[in-house]
């Protein structure tokens, strides 16, 4: 893609006189090569350039790729996701690439409202996205990952087996890119949940082999290990996840989003192994909220706050965990019921993944062989521990804990980690 760029940009230079679609073309193709050689900054400047020259009268213009998609892209790479929106909505807005890039604009703008926590609004938007023409294989990839990452956030294991097939079949129609490596980071996290990642392998290879013959540019890997970074925990592989931890920190100069994501992975595997510094989560929590990781942030909080067995500092967790996703404050901050738990029990995780599918009681008890009542205890407990004031509280925060399987199935923490 970028020598294809590079080649429209060159014949442009040669055009006599020279004209907006040139110099679109121009840009961009010096926006990519700065995504890769310099500074974010500098990159994102120069392709929202790009993406502002065709508004005008960006329909009627065919150029290899949309200007407002790839600035777009590489702001989210740095977690500029306003500027993304802002980008985005501008070339909806002036129909930038007409019919044929206008689904890839919808689809990178749910993208957006995906990681920033707002699952609905962007099921609504992929909705609108694949309910027409067949997409092209990199929106295709696309709509996959949003697929995936929307029921991963909302714990539907159900969708996510009845995605995970077609998110292959999406990577093999598509080869790996500099501008596929989203999807591909979110569709590491899912093979991982379902204990299937072995098939993605040989496309994440793909992946680090581009990065190593472009000298490894810190904007577009940064997001690839933070996904990494999550894979290893739910395949609770230490090695791993220190790695992706080592690669995120190596880039923390590179941007505010590069430093931002990597305190919180520092912060992440403390927590695993048995550490957790309040402040320093909540610090870590809140600077993924504030670069649009809103999810992330909340999830966070809340695998800390289940992992500590301090209740002043589990009730402050939970609290922040519940501000950060959009729930209501917690009441009067006085230590919950039964906080010496620190984690749902194996009948209560149960209850919890068929209460968070939308279940009734009646439902759940059927399913586990117990009575209605039995569940509505089970329930009432959990809420009780975790001090959710209300129902839509407790279901927040039921998806934060249950994201991870290691949170409540092995008990134990993480080996510390090695002198290398």
């Amino acid at each position: 893609m970028t020598m294809t760029a590079r080649t429209h940009a060159d014949r442009a230079d040669r055009a006599d006189p020279p004209t907006l679609h040139g110099s679109a073309a121009r840009l961009m193709a010096d926006g990519v090569r700065e995504s890769v050689h310099g500074p974010p900054a500098a990159a994102l400047s120069t392709l929202v350039q790009a993406a502002a020259l065709l508004e005008p009268d960006g329909r009627a213009v065919l150029l290899p790729d949309s200007p407002a998609a790839l600035a777009a892209l590489t702001a989210v790479h740095c977690g500029e996701l306003d500027i993304a929106e802002g980008v985005l909505d501008r070339a909806l807005s002036s129909g930038i690439g007409g019919p044929l890039l206008a689904p890839r604009h919808r689809l990178l703008r749910a993208w957006i409202l995906m990681v920033r926590g707002r699952t609905a609004d962007a099921a609504e938007q992929l909705a609108e996205v694949t309910g027409g023409r067949p997409p092209e294989s990199r929106d295709l990839l696309f709509a996959a990952g949003l697929t995936l990452g929307i029921a991963r956030r909302g714990s539907d294991l159900g969708a996510l087996q009845r995605g995970w097939v077609p998110a292959l079949e999406a990577v093999v129609r598509h080869p790996v890119d500099l501008f596929t490596l989203l999807p591909l980071g979110e569709l590491a996290i899912a093979g991982a949940r379902l204990g299937d990642l072995g098939r993605l392998q040989p496309y994440l290879r793909a992946a680090r082999l581009l990065l190593d013959r472009l000298d490894d540019p810190p904007l577009w890997r940064t997001p690839l290990h933070w996904s990494g970074l999550h894979a290893a925990i739910l395949t609770e592989d230490p090695a791993a996840a220190d790695h992706h931890v080592a690669a995120l920190v190596s880039a923390v100069g590179h941007s505010r989003y590069a430093a931002v994501v990597a305190a919180a992975a520092e912060c992440w595997v403390e927590v695993l192994r048995g550490t957790v510094d309040p402040a320093r989560v909540e610090a870590a929590a809140r600077g993924l909220h504030d670069t649009g990781l809103c999810w992330d942030g909340a999830r966070l909080a809340g695998q800390a706050a289940i992992r500590t067995s301090d209740r002043r500092a589990m009730t402050a967790l939970l609290d922040c965990a519940r501000m950060l996703q959009g729930g209501s404050a917690a009441g009067d901050g006085k230590p919950a019921a039964g906080t010496t738990a620190q984690r749902l029990s194996d009948r209560e995780r149960e209850v919890a993944e068929l209460v968070v599918a939308g279940l009734t009681y009646r439902e759940i008890g059927d399913r586990l062989f117990i009575s209605a009542k039995t569940v509505e205890h089970h329930v009432a407990r959990m809420r009780a521990r975790l001090n959710c004031a209300n129902r839509p509280d407790l279901l927040a925060l039921l998806r934060t804990i249950l994201a991870d399987r290691s949170s409540s199935t092995t008990g134990q923490p993480w080996p510390q980690r090695t002198a290398p």
